[in-house]
């Protein structure tokens, strides 16, 4: 059998788009290695991401430390899907000869064919995971029809097109057939979810038709738009003990001089109010949120807003990403990036520090309590899990000592002893 090495770069929808890949590959008889410390492969194909800068630069590196290997023999045919192909295919193949081909995010069946074998239509929902096997994204539509000024998203991915809902539940079915326990359930856009197939918000229709599949335990939302929000999602996270007390909502901003520029369509008071009401729905509810620091226009006195605002709104999980001046955007067309690097990473530097002294008081009001987690693995003297607070990779982690062996994948209550400023520690008797 013929190997591939597939390598993802960037978010977790990518790593979906290699999940669907593989399972082809492997159906085509293939042998497949994913994110190989070593690739071996007669073939590697690099799924990248094009969101912001960083996100580019770490693709470009990685193509060109392959194209090395292709030279030294090491590798014999290199192929590059994804966000950042898609975004400037042309581009890349006028300068990037060492590369067999190169294909967009949505073309990847032609990949397929290229590499003599065949598409199979019938294996559409079926993926080859390549998380541990307890746990599993669920992406339930593409694209976005937001149009703010700094995201690139809507030029690489095109319009919001939702999954249909019976599709989305045949596909969670297979995956506790397969033995995953968590779905992590994500989008671009959330919040938009099932407009353009219903004409009506059907995120909350969605979460609870995924609940009731036998096997699934935890159901968590990623990836939610605050202009109109469906708050109906907020009763089914009240009602229903199988959908996690976690929301991930991106606000970017508080100043209203900054929402506005950054054509957000919602201000100030409604995003206080949205918070608001959030907590008040779901008592003891975890939320993660993003910022951007140094988007062009930003003052001071925004900065000192968005300080403030993080400082009372005391969120449980939060980033900072530094503006990234990204072309053909709205804001690359009309702003000038008056902000220097330093200025935007200083400002994001100061905000985590404040985040930091947030998530050291909330984890030590934990201490005494008893959460039920999830074993991820082991690492030398403790089992790393996962409260239903905690999404995987990008969370907090829960430490754990027990006097008997736990199990990878499988559920305990156990009892928080100590905390740091991001993780906990706790013991399973």
């Amino acid at each position: 059998m013929r190997r591939v090495d597939v390598i993802t770069l960037g978010c977790s929808k990518n790593l979906v788009d290699s999940e669907f890949l593989i399972r082809q590959f492997e159906a085509g008889g293939f042998s497949v290695e994913h994110d190989s410390a070593d690739p071996k492969g007669e073939i590697v194909i690099i799924n990248t991401c094009g969101f912001i800068g960083d996100a580019k630069e770490e693709s470009i590196d990685t193509i060109l430390d392959f194209a090395e290997a292709k030279k030294d023999g090491r590798i014999n045919k290199l192929y590059v899907m994804g966000c950042l192909s898609e975004r400037y295919l042309e581009q890349l193949g006028n300068e990037m000869p060492e590369v067999d081909k190169f294909y967009g995010k949505f073309d990847w069946k032609g990949l397929i064919s290229d590499l003599g074998s065949t598409y199979r239509p019938d294996l559409v929902n079926e993926r080859s995971l390549t998380t541990p096997a307890h746990y599993a994204y669920l992406k339930v539509s593409e694209g976005c029809n937001r149009k703010c000024s700094y995201c690139a998203i809507p030029i690489i991915t095109g319009a919001h097109t939702s999954k249909p809902i019976e599709e989305l539940v045949a596909e969670a079915r297979a995956l506790a057939a397969k033995g995953v326990k968590e779905l992590q359930v994500i989008a671009q856009d959330l919040s938009y979810y099932g407009v353009d197939l219903y004409k009506k918000q059907m995120l909350a229709p969605l979460v609870e038709q995924l609940a009731e599949i036998e096997g699934i335990e935890w159901v968590r939302l990623h990836y939610a738009y605050p202009a109109g929000f469906p708050m109906d999602v907020m009763d089914v996270i009240a009602n229903n003990s199988k959908v996690c007390a976690y929301m991930d909502i991106a606000l970017q901003h508080i100043s209203d001089n900054m929402l506005n520029k950054m054509r957000r369509h919602v201000s100030s008071e409604d995003t206080i109010k949205l918070i608001k009401e959030m907590r008040e729905k779901v008592p003891g509810i975890h939320l993660r949120t993003t910022m951007i620091t140094g988007h062009p226009g930003e003052t001071e006195e925004d900065f000192k807003e968005l300080m403030d605002f993080v400082a009372s709104a005391k969120f449980e999980r939060l980033g900072v990403f530094p503006y990234s001046h990204e072309e053909d955007t709205f804001a690359w067309k009309n702003y000038e990036d008056d902000i220097p690097q330093e200025v935007k990473q200083e400002r994001a530097n100061q905000i985590m520090e404040i985040q930091q002294e947030i998530s050291r008081e909330l984890n030590e009001g934990k201490i005494g309590k008893t959460l039920k987690v999830i074993i991820d693995r082991k690492e030398k003297d403790y089992y790393v899990g996962r409260s239903e607070f905690d999404s995987p990779e990008v969370d907090p982690e829960v430490l754990i000592s027990s006097n008997k062996e736990l199990h990878i994948g499988h559920f305990y209550n156990v009892k928080i002893t100590d905390a740091e400023d991001y993780d906990l520690y706790a013991f399973e008797d």
